[in-house]
């Protein structure tokens, strides 16, 4: 009966201890890195004294005062780990199930059993290199997420594909065959455009074209038809 009264006692204050030292290293932070983002989160690391301070899908370690912080990895030399590296790879994750798919260019082929989504910028070389492959893959339904980071005249690239009767041809003719898109023109609502630049920086997205299988996998970069194939078949054996 002690160790049981010890242990709730311990736990309480464990929990006392974690909430005074979280409530000390946010009003130090903000009081001393006013330009730092609104924290969503501070939670004990591994790490002795160490506290992972989050901000959207970004993070960085305190003590437990925020009279200090540090920029960098956690690695576990006995498990040969980046924890640091599986945390990112955990909050920039993909559910593709939630994906707001209304907000994509849409354009499928034979079936469109298989589905695949892209974010990609319109003048992207890979992703027009991607484009070609993708005319190798049969059964699929591609959803394409206008992410116009590149600059230039992106941004127009893209509202006038979003704005076109359709999309899915317009966007088609741009990539494969050099065919500019109609300016858009009267009232268009380009939101869409707003809310896919927003995911993408919540899921890390920092470059184009990326890939989302269906089993939430993610890929950086342009792949072969033989490939996709092959991404097709594990993520159908994973569901």
């Amino acid at each position: 009966m002690r160790r049981y009264l010890l242990a709730i006692a311990l736990g309480v204050l464990w929990m006392s201890t974690a909430a005074a030292d979280e409530a000390a290293i946010r009003a130090n932070l903000a009081k001393r890195l006013p330009n730092l983002p609104t924290i969503d989160e501070i939670s004990r690391t591994p790490v002795n004294g160490l506290w992972e301070v989050r901000m959207g899908s970004e993070v960085l370690y305190s003590d437990a005062q925020g009279s200090f912080v540090v920029q960098g990895q956690i690695i576990d030399t006995a498990k040969q780990l980046n924890l640091t590296e599986e945390r990112i790879a955990k909050l920039t994750a993909f559910d593709f199930a939630k994906l707001p798919l209304r907000d994509a260019v849409v354009w499928k082929q034979g079936t469109g059993a298989r589905k695949i989504v892209v974010f990609a910028d319109p003048n992207c070389g890979y992703c027009k290199r991607f484009e070609k492959e993708l005319n190798a893959v049969r059964d699929i339904t591609v959803y394409t997420f206008l992410f116009p980071i590149l600059g230039g005249d992106s941004p127009d690239k893209s509202r006038d594909v979003w704005c076109a009767a359709d999309r899915g041809k317009a966007w088609r003719a741009w990539m494969l065959d050099g065919k500019a898109p109609p300016a858009a023109a009267g009232k268009c609502d380009t939101s869409a455009l707003e809310r896919n630049v927003a995911l993408g920086q919540k899921h890390g997205i920092n470059g184009t074209p990326s890939l989302v299988f269906e089993n939430s996998e993610r890929v950086p970069g342009i792949i072969s038809a033989a490939e996709l194939e092959k991404k097709f078949i594990a993520a159908n054996d994973k569901s």
